[in-house]
């Protein structure tokens, strides 16, 4: 009995549709890539068939249903069930006839389901050296798996997907040692060119140890979905770029890409596209150049935005054309598109969502807490509760510690020796310190710029189970006061609250429980990230509407980008 180690394929786990409601896990092995999958989606519904009893037996734990069975001997031991998605991560070359699995497997996918397959490539260089060298022998595990009874190029994995009655429509080369590749296809030349064998088509294929396969039941459109980004600050392009982004990719047909410019290069002039610019600054004729080079290679243009641009002062330039100039804005909260409809009407709501639930880290010592605030540019939320923050710090003493993030002002106003400063940190280690907190401060005072703000530090501090205590300006429509967070609306009811909290640490513990709870069921990524694609989807097949609207609205569109770009 062997069993490998405890460990996931990160590119076949990217490549589940994160939307998936059931997922099929065909070899499972103990469930590191279904308990993984679950963080991402925890309401999917993940099965698992494996040989092994002492896998399944840890499967069991991780995942919905397992089956202790061989996929060959009883290939539908879940009856009738249907699958959005099932996954062959490094199976179908253990198997007598995988062909036949492939086969009957694909009947179990529902309409819009998909089916992803990681296979081992048996034209790796590493094959063709030992073979030559004479030195071929089977290992416990990888390419060379004494277990393994079929052996598969691209071309034939190609060919076994497509006989099965599916549509292969990506597939993703896994290499981790090109240049090892490409030293062997050079060493091989004389023989290659002798055999009219073109070295670098050899090394291309010599190179990927693995293939990921993704397939449907239907051919299914394609979309291009290119955003540019701005230098990561504070999580919001974490939040609003990278983790949608990533998010999308997982729905079938759709592929996409950060840039850090205006420039997405060479596009499928047949393939539906989408540009996004986030956050950006778009000024005079100058900042529509881009936008028209775009418009000329045939995109679809949004805006992504996320505060009330009213009160950033760049944005009262009159040449401004962030909103008018593309065609359509997506943002974060109902009252921000009702401010920004007044220059566009295609306004989006796409609220901030969890792309993963975090194992909880705190309330591991019940005599002391930690209170975090981490804010850029909240100097003026926080002045009016420094007393009431300094009475509770002193009737406490070391049973309560803060952990200040950014605002050296509010750290230093602090009358108490336990507490902690951290600079203008990355969005990593600001989860770090968040995981290590048990309540989290969020003022935000009443004023049209934060009656536009999102909830997303309520749902950050959730994922940690870390419990919220906050004003109620944008989060009394999130949090249940007294069910999952503690709402304040005077510096003495904070004062009250947070004796409370670090009297009965319990009390707290369970706020943050109950926060988890609500975030699991109602703000995770992987609820909404069908509706953006069906959006995109949308703007596409209304691209020529569009497309005159936005000429309405800025006519000097219509000008030659070259003479826009000269500011003309």
């Amino acid at each position: 009995m062997t069993v490998y180690s405890d460990s996931l394929n990160p590119d076949l786990l990217d490549r589940i549709p994160l939307d998936a409601a059931r997922v099929l896990d065909v070899g499972c092995n103990a469930g590191a890539l279904g308990l993984e999958f679950k963080c991402r989606n925890p309401a999917t519904r993940y099965y698992g068939i494996e040989t092994d009893a002492d896998a399944a037996a840890i499967a069991r734990t991780r995942l919905d249903e397992v089956a202790t069975t061989s996929v060959e001997d009883d290939p539908f031991p879940f009856g009738d069930t249907l699958f959005d998605c099932i996954v062959f991560g490094d199976v179908l070359e253990h198997l007598i006839d995988p062909w036949r699995v492939i086969r009957l497997l694909s009947e179990r996918l529902t309409e819009a389901g998909v089916m992803v397959i990681c296979m081992p490539n048996v034209e790796h260089w590493s094959f063709a050296e030992r073979i030559l060298r004479g030195t071929f022998d089977y290992a416990d595990q990888g390419l060379f798996d004494r277990t393994h009874l079929r052996w598969f190029t691209f071309e034939t994995t190609q060919r076994a997907i497509r006989e099965a009655g599916l549509a292969p429509y990506d597939v993703l080369p896994r290499i981790f040692d090109r240049q090892q590749a490409i030293s062997f296809a050079n060493a091989m030349r004389p023989a290659l060119e002798t055999l009219g064998i073109d070295v670098q088509h050899y090394a291309s294929r010599a190179a990927p140890l693995q293939y990921v396969w993704r397939a449907t039941r239907q051919p299914i459109p394609t979309m291009a979905v290119f955003s540019s980004m701005l230098n990561p600050v504070g999580g919001v392009s974490h939040v609003r770029v990278i983790e949608p982004m990533a998010a999308l990719a997982t729905c079938a047909g759709f592929t996409t890409r950060i840039l850090g410019s205006f420039d997405p290069g060479p596009v499928d002039p047949n393939q539906p596209r989408i540009f996004i610019f986030h956050r950006p600054l778009l000024a005079g004729n100058p900042g529509l150049a881009p936008i028209r080079r775009l418009l000329d290679q045939g995109f679809v243009v949004v805006c992504e935005f996320d505060d009330h641009p009213a009160y950033i002062p760049v944005l009262q330039r009159p040449d401004i054309q962030n909103f008018r100039a593309v065609h359509a804005i997506q943002t974060s909260t109902e009252p921000l598109a009702e401010v920004l409809r007044a220059q566009n009407p295609e306004v989006v709501v796409f609220p901030n969502a969890v792309n993963r639930m975090q194992a909880p880290r705190n309330f591991t010592d019940s005599s002391h807490l930690t209170m975090m605030f981490a804010g850029i540019n909240r100097e003026d939320e926080w002045p009016q509760y420094v007393p009431a923050l300094n009475a509770v710090a002193a009737l406490a003493g070391e049973r309560l510690n803060f952990r200040i993030v950014a605002d050296r002002g509010l750290y230093d106003a602090l009358d108490t020796p336990h507490k902690h400063f951290t600079p203008l940190c990355d969005y990593d280690t600001y989860q770090d310190l968040l995981a290590q907190s048990e309540i989290c401060f969020m003022p935000l005072n009443d004023t049209p710029f934060n009656r536009c703000k999102s909830d997303l530090k309520y749902i950050e501090a959730a994922t940690f189970r870390v419990a919220a205590l906050a004003s109620p300006i944008v989060y009394a429509d999130s949090i249940v006061d007294g069910g999952t967070g503690l709402i304040f609306r005077t510096p003495q009811e904070l004062q009250q609250r947070l004796v409370r909290l670090v009297a009965n640490p319990d009390a707290a513990r369970g706020l943050a429980n109950a926060a988890r709870a609500d975030v699991t069921a109602n703000r995770m990524l992987a609820a909404p990230i069908r509706a953006r694609a069906a959006w995109y989807y949308s703007l596409w097949e209304r691209r020529e509407e569009l497309n005159q609207q936005l000429l309405a609205r800025v006519p000097e569109l219509a000008l030659p980008a070259e003479v826009l770009h000269s500011g003309a």
